[in-house]
Protein backbone atom coordinates (compact mmCIF):
# COMPACT_ATOMS: atom_id res chain seq x y z
CA UNK A 1 0.00 0.00 0.00
CA UNK A 2 1.43 3.39 -1.02
CA UNK A 3 0.46 6.61 0.77
CA UNK A 4 1.46 10.17 -0.17
CA UNK A 5 1.48 12.61 2.77
CA UNK A 6 1.95 16.36 2.76
CA UNK A 7 2.85 18.70 5.64
CA UNK A 8 -0.10 20.50 7.22
CA UNK A 9 0.01 24.29 7.61
CA UNK A 10 1.04 25.70 11.02
CA UNK A 11 -1.64 25.96 13.68
CA UNK A 12 -1.36 29.75 13.87
CA UNK A 13 -2.42 30.09 10.24
CA UNK A 14 -5.56 27.98 10.55
CA UNK A 15 -8.78 29.90 10.18
CA UNK A 16 -12.45 28.98 9.91
CA UNK A 17 -12.25 29.75 6.19
CA UNK A 18 -12.28 26.69 3.98
CA UNK A 19 -13.10 26.09 0.36
CA UNK A 20 -15.41 23.39 -0.79
CA UNK A 21 -12.59 21.70 -2.67
CA UNK A 22 -10.37 21.53 0.43
CA UNK A 23 -13.05 19.80 2.49
CA UNK A 24 -14.20 17.39 -0.19
CA UNK A 25 -13.50 13.83 1.00
CA UNK A 26 -11.27 11.68 -1.18
CA UNK A 27 -12.68 8.32 -2.18
CA UNK A 28 -10.56 5.17 -2.22
CA UNK A 29 -11.40 1.99 -4.04
CA UNK A 30 -11.12 -1.34 -2.35
CA UNK A 31 -10.96 -4.63 -4.27
CA UNK A 32 -11.34 -7.84 -2.37
CA UNK A 33 -10.09 -10.89 -4.35
CA UNK A 34 -10.55 -14.42 -3.21
CA UNK A 35 -7.10 -14.83 -1.68
CA UNK A 36 -5.61 -11.39 -0.85
CA UNK A 37 -6.38 -7.69 -0.35
CA UNK A 38 -5.04 -4.83 -2.46
CA UNK A 39 -5.52 -1.05 -2.03
CA UNK A 40 -5.28 1.62 -4.64
CA UNK A 41 -3.06 4.54 -3.53
CA UNK A 42 -4.84 7.70 -2.42
CA UNK A 43 -3.68 11.29 -1.95
CA UNK A 44 -4.12 13.64 1.04
CA UNK A 45 -4.60 17.21 -0.05
CA UNK A 46 -3.42 19.96 2.31
CA UNK A 47 -5.81 22.64 3.48
CA UNK A 48 -5.39 25.74 1.42
CA UNK A 49 -3.70 28.63 3.20
CA UNK A 50 -6.28 31.23 4.20
CA UNK A 51 -5.79 34.83 3.54
CA UNK A 52 -3.65 36.56 6.13
CA UNK A 53 -5.68 39.74 5.87
CA UNK A 54 -7.67 40.62 8.94
CA UNK A 55 -11.35 40.98 7.95
CA UNK A 56 -12.05 43.10 11.02
CA UNK A 57 -9.69 46.01 10.30
CA UNK A 58 -11.16 49.32 11.40
CA UNK A 59 -11.21 51.88 8.62
CA UNK A 60 -12.58 55.38 8.50
CA UNK A 61 -13.84 57.46 5.64
CA UNK A 62 -12.62 61.01 5.16
CA UNK A 63 -16.21 62.01 4.47
CA UNK A 64 -17.62 60.60 7.70
CA UNK A 65 -20.16 63.15 8.97
CA UNK A 66 -19.78 61.92 12.54
CA UNK A 67 -16.02 62.39 12.50
CA UNK A 68 -14.28 65.35 14.04
CA UNK A 69 -13.92 68.44 11.89
CA UNK A 70 -10.44 69.57 10.79
CA UNK A 71 -10.72 72.47 13.22
CA UNK A 72 -10.79 70.09 16.20
CA UNK A 73 -7.24 68.93 15.74
CA UNK A 74 -4.08 69.75 13.88
CA UNK A 75 -3.87 68.36 10.35
CA UNK A 76 -0.63 66.76 9.18
CA UNK A 77 0.55 65.63 5.79
CA UNK A 78 1.98 62.17 5.06
CA UNK A 79 5.63 63.22 5.45
CA UNK A 80 5.06 64.61 8.95
CA UNK A 81 3.14 61.51 9.97
CA UNK A 82 5.97 59.24 8.78
CA UNK A 83 8.47 61.38 10.69
CA UNK A 84 6.42 60.99 13.89
CA UNK A 85 6.05 57.26 13.39
CA UNK A 86 9.82 56.86 13.02
CA UNK A 87 10.44 58.40 16.42
CA UNK A 88 10.34 55.71 19.06
CA UNK A 89 10.49 58.08 22.03
CA UNK A 90 9.36 61.58 21.22
CA UNK A 91 8.31 64.43 23.43
CA UNK A 92 4.84 65.91 22.96
CA UNK A 93 4.80 69.65 22.42
CA UNK A 94 2.86 71.86 24.79
CA UNK A 95 0.99 75.03 23.98
CA UNK A 96 0.66 77.48 26.87
CA UNK A 97 -2.05 80.12 26.51
CA UNK A 98 -2.63 82.79 29.16
CA UNK A 99 -1.54 80.62 32.09
CA UNK A 100 -4.29 78.11 31.27
CA UNK A 101 -3.93 74.34 31.19
CA UNK A 102 -1.12 73.18 28.96
CA UNK A 103 -2.65 71.58 25.89
CA UNK A 104 -1.16 68.50 24.27
CA UNK A 105 -0.79 68.67 20.50
CA UNK A 106 -3.42 66.63 18.68
CA UNK A 107 -2.24 63.78 16.45
CA UNK A 108 -4.53 62.69 13.64
CA UNK A 109 -5.35 58.98 13.64
CA UNK A 110 -6.50 57.20 10.49
CA UNK A 111 -8.78 54.79 12.37
CA UNK A 112 -10.24 57.33 14.80
CA UNK A 113 -14.03 57.07 15.21
CA UNK A 114 -15.84 59.86 17.04
CA UNK A 115 -18.25 58.02 19.38
CA UNK A 116 -19.52 60.91 21.50
CA UNK A 117 -23.11 61.71 20.70
CA UNK A 118 -23.93 58.17 19.59
CA UNK A 119 -26.72 56.21 21.22
CA UNK A 120 -25.50 54.48 24.36
CA UNK A 121 -25.45 50.68 24.52
CA UNK A 122 -25.40 50.54 20.73
CA UNK A 123 -23.27 47.63 19.50
CA UNK A 124 -20.89 48.60 16.70
CA UNK A 125 -20.36 46.37 13.68
CA UNK A 126 -16.56 46.44 13.74
CA UNK A 127 -13.66 45.49 15.95
CA UNK A 128 -11.03 47.82 17.32
CA UNK A 129 -7.30 47.47 17.74
CA UNK A 130 -7.09 47.19 21.52
CA UNK A 131 -3.41 48.14 21.47
CA UNK A 132 -4.48 51.68 20.56
CA UNK A 133 -6.73 52.00 23.62
CA UNK A 134 -6.40 52.10 27.38
CA UNK A 135 -8.08 48.89 28.59
CA UNK A 136 -9.65 49.36 32.02
CA UNK A 137 -10.88 46.08 33.50
CA UNK A 138 -13.77 46.28 35.94
CA UNK A 139 -15.87 43.57 37.58
CA UNK A 140 -18.81 43.77 35.14
CA UNK A 141 -17.16 45.10 32.00
CA UNK A 142 -14.03 46.22 30.19
CA UNK A 143 -13.73 49.91 29.30
CA UNK A 144 -11.67 51.19 26.36
CA UNK A 145 -10.53 54.80 25.93
CA UNK A 146 -8.44 56.00 22.99
CA UNK A 147 -4.71 56.11 23.82
CA UNK A 148 -2.70 58.71 21.85
CA UNK A 149 0.98 57.89 21.37
CA UNK A 150 2.99 59.12 24.33
CA UNK A 151 6.04 57.78 26.22
CA UNK A 152 4.35 58.15 29.62
CA UNK A 153 1.28 56.17 28.51
CA UNK A 154 -1.05 58.41 30.54
CA UNK A 155 -2.78 60.47 27.83
CA UNK A 156 -6.51 59.85 27.31
CA UNK A 157 -8.75 60.83 24.40
CA UNK A 158 -12.34 60.70 25.64
CA UNK A 159 -13.79 61.35 22.19
CA UNK A 160 -13.64 57.62 21.37
CA UNK A 161 -14.71 55.09 24.01
CA UNK A 162 -16.11 51.56 24.00
CA UNK A 163 -17.35 49.07 26.58
CA UNK A 164 -17.52 45.27 26.37
CA UNK A 165 -18.47 42.39 28.65
CA UNK A 166 -15.37 41.00 30.40
CA UNK A 167 -12.87 39.46 27.97
CA UNK A 168 -15.10 39.62 24.90
CA UNK A 169 -14.97 41.47 21.58
CA UNK A 170 -18.57 42.73 21.40
CA UNK A 171 -17.97 46.49 21.46
CA UNK A 172 -20.71 48.97 22.29
CA UNK A 173 -20.95 52.69 23.03
CA UNK A 174 -20.88 53.47 26.78
CA UNK A 175 -23.24 55.80 28.59
CA UNK A 176 -21.75 59.29 28.85
CA UNK A 177 -23.51 61.11 31.69
CA UNK A 178 -21.52 64.35 31.61
CA UNK A 179 -19.68 66.43 29.00
CA UNK A 180 -16.30 64.92 28.22
CA UNK A 181 -13.17 66.91 27.25
CA UNK A 182 -12.63 67.38 23.52
CA UNK A 183 -8.85 67.41 23.82
CA UNK A 184 -6.09 65.19 25.14
CA UNK A 185 -5.57 65.20 28.90
CA UNK A 186 -3.19 63.37 31.21
CA UNK A 187 -4.84 61.34 33.96
CA UNK A 188 -3.82 59.21 36.92
CA UNK A 189 -5.80 55.99 37.35
CA UNK A 190 -7.08 54.67 40.68
CA UNK A 191 -9.87 52.27 41.52
CA UNK A 192 -12.48 51.56 44.15
CA UNK A 193 -13.28 47.94 44.95
CA UNK A 194 -13.40 45.20 47.54
CA UNK A 195 -11.96 41.76 48.15
CA UNK A 196 -14.39 38.88 47.77
CA UNK A 197 -13.44 35.85 49.89
CA UNK A 198 -15.15 32.61 48.90
CA UNK A 199 -15.27 29.72 51.36
CA UNK A 200 -14.99 26.15 50.10
CA UNK A 201 -18.18 24.06 49.90
CA UNK A 202 -18.76 21.51 52.63
CA UNK A 203 -19.21 18.60 50.24
CA UNK A 204 -15.91 19.23 48.43
CA UNK A 205 -13.12 18.93 50.99
CA UNK A 206 -10.36 18.84 48.37
CA UNK A 207 -11.14 22.29 46.97
CA UNK A 208 -8.86 25.20 47.90
CA UNK A 209 -9.58 26.50 51.36
CA UNK A 210 -10.33 30.10 50.44
CA UNK A 211 -10.42 32.02 47.17
CA UNK A 212 -9.73 35.74 47.31
CA UNK A 213 -10.52 37.95 44.32
CA UNK A 214 -10.52 41.72 44.03
CA UNK A 215 -13.68 43.15 42.48
CA UNK A 216 -13.18 46.62 40.98
CA UNK A 217 -16.51 48.45 40.97
CA UNK A 218 -15.36 51.98 40.03
CA UNK A 219 -12.32 53.55 38.40
CA UNK A 220 -11.25 57.16 38.89
CA UNK A 221 -9.29 59.11 36.27
CA UNK A 222 -7.85 62.21 37.96
CA UNK A 223 -6.46 64.89 35.68
CA UNK A 224 -2.87 66.09 35.99
CA UNK A 225 -2.87 69.74 36.97
CA UNK A 226 -2.06 71.74 33.82
CA UNK A 227 -1.32 68.44 32.03
CA UNK A 228 2.14 68.23 33.59
CA UNK A 229 4.10 65.03 33.31
CA UNK A 230 4.58 62.71 36.25
CA UNK A 231 8.27 63.58 36.50
CA UNK A 232 7.72 67.33 36.47
CA UNK A 233 8.96 69.08 39.65
CA UNK A 234 5.65 70.96 39.87
CA UNK A 235 3.52 67.85 39.26
CA UNK A 236 0.28 67.69 41.25
CA UNK A 237 -3.15 66.15 40.68
CA UNK A 238 -6.17 68.30 39.95
CA UNK A 239 -8.79 66.84 42.29
CA UNK A 240 -11.41 69.19 40.88
CA UNK A 241 -11.53 67.20 37.63
CA UNK A 242 -12.20 63.50 38.22
CA UNK A 243 -13.87 61.16 35.76
CA UNK A 244 -15.66 58.15 37.23
CA UNK A 245 -16.22 54.87 35.35
CA UNK A 246 -18.94 52.73 36.94
CA UNK A 247 -18.93 48.96 36.51
CA UNK A 248 -22.64 48.26 37.08
CA UNK A 249 -24.07 50.98 34.85
CA UNK A 250 -21.23 50.73 32.28
CA UNK A 251 -21.06 54.49 32.18
CA UNK A 252 -18.62 57.35 32.59
CA UNK A 253 -19.29 60.72 34.19
CA UNK A 254 -17.52 63.62 35.85
CA UNK A 255 -17.52 63.65 39.64
CA UNK A 256 -19.12 66.49 41.58
CA UNK A 257 -16.41 67.65 43.95
CA UNK A 258 -17.00 69.85 47.01
CA UNK A 259 -14.06 72.16 47.71
CA UNK A 260 -13.66 73.33 51.31
CA UNK A 261 -9.93 74.09 51.16
CA UNK A 262 -9.19 77.81 51.54
CA UNK A 263 -7.74 79.83 48.71
CA UNK A 264 -10.13 79.13 45.88
CA UNK A 265 -8.75 78.40 42.43
CA UNK A 266 -5.46 80.16 43.19
CA UNK A 267 -4.68 77.97 46.22
CA UNK A 268 -1.62 75.76 46.56
CA UNK A 269 -2.74 72.44 45.07
CA UNK A 270 0.00 70.56 46.92
CA UNK A 271 -1.89 71.04 50.18
CA UNK A 272 -5.11 69.49 48.84
CA UNK A 273 -6.45 66.29 50.38
CA UNK A 274 -9.22 64.35 48.62
CA UNK A 275 -11.79 62.57 50.79
CA UNK A 276 -13.93 59.91 49.07
CA UNK A 277 -16.92 58.59 51.03
CA UNK A 278 -20.36 56.97 50.63
CA UNK A 279 -19.04 53.92 48.78
CA UNK A 280 -17.05 55.99 46.33
CA UNK A 281 -19.84 58.38 45.34
CA UNK A 282 -19.04 61.63 47.21
CA UNK A 283 -15.88 63.70 46.86
CA UNK A 284 -14.56 66.54 49.01
CA UNK A 285 -11.31 68.49 48.95
CA UNK A 286 -9.96 69.60 52.33
CA UNK A 287 -6.70 71.07 53.56
CA UNK A 288 -4.06 68.63 54.72
CA UNK A 289 -4.19 70.18 58.20
CA UNK A 290 -7.75 68.83 58.56
CA UNK A 291 -6.66 65.24 58.03
CA UNK A 292 -8.13 62.84 60.57
CA UNK A 293 -6.59 59.74 62.02
CA UNK A 294 -7.78 56.59 60.19
CA UNK A 295 -8.80 54.99 63.49
CA UNK A 296 -11.06 57.94 64.32
CA UNK A 297 -12.74 57.74 60.93
CA UNK A 298 -13.31 53.98 61.25
CA UNK A 299 -14.72 54.32 64.76
CA UNK A 300 -17.13 57.03 63.63
CA UNK A 301 -18.33 55.00 60.65
CA UNK A 302 -18.62 51.82 62.69
CA UNK A 303 -20.62 53.65 65.35
CA UNK A 304 -23.18 54.77 62.79
CA UNK A 305 -23.47 51.28 61.30
CA UNK A 306 -23.67 49.60 64.71
CA UNK A 307 -26.39 51.96 65.89
CA UNK A 308 -28.41 51.33 62.74
CA UNK A 309 -28.10 47.56 63.15
CA UNK A 310 -29.18 47.78 66.79
CA UNK A 311 -32.11 49.99 65.83
CA UNK A 312 -33.24 47.44 63.24
CA UNK A 313 -33.07 44.71 65.89
CA UNK A 314 -35.02 46.67 68.54
CA UNK A 315 -37.66 47.63 66.01
CA UNK A 316 -38.78 44.02 65.95
CA UNK A 317 -39.38 44.04 69.74
CA UNK A 318 -41.60 47.13 70.11
CA UNK A 319 -44.54 48.84 68.52
CA UNK A 320 -42.91 52.21 67.83
CA UNK A 321 -40.32 53.00 65.20
CA UNK A 322 -37.71 55.07 67.04
CA UNK A 323 -36.13 54.15 70.34
CA UNK A 324 -34.88 56.50 73.03
CA UNK A 325 -32.27 54.24 74.56
CA UNK A 326 -29.52 56.41 73.09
Amino acid sequence: MTTFLSLSPPLSSLSPKFTSSSLKPQTSQLTIPTTSFSFFPFHLRPISHPSKKNPFLTRSDDGDPDGASPDDYEMMDEEEMEEIDNKKDFDIEYVVADAADEEIAMVQSKNFVHTQGWDSDMVVDYRINEDEFHKISLFDCDFFIRKPPDPDNDVYDFREMYVTPPDTDVYSIPKVLAPMPQKYIRCALSDYGAYNVTEPPIDAPRDPLYKTAREVMKVYLTKHYKNRRLGDPEFVLDFEEIYVIDSKTKSITRAKVLVTAPGGRNRDRKTDLLVIADHGSSFKIIHTSEKEDPTTVIEREEWVNTRQEMENHLRKLRDFSISNWF
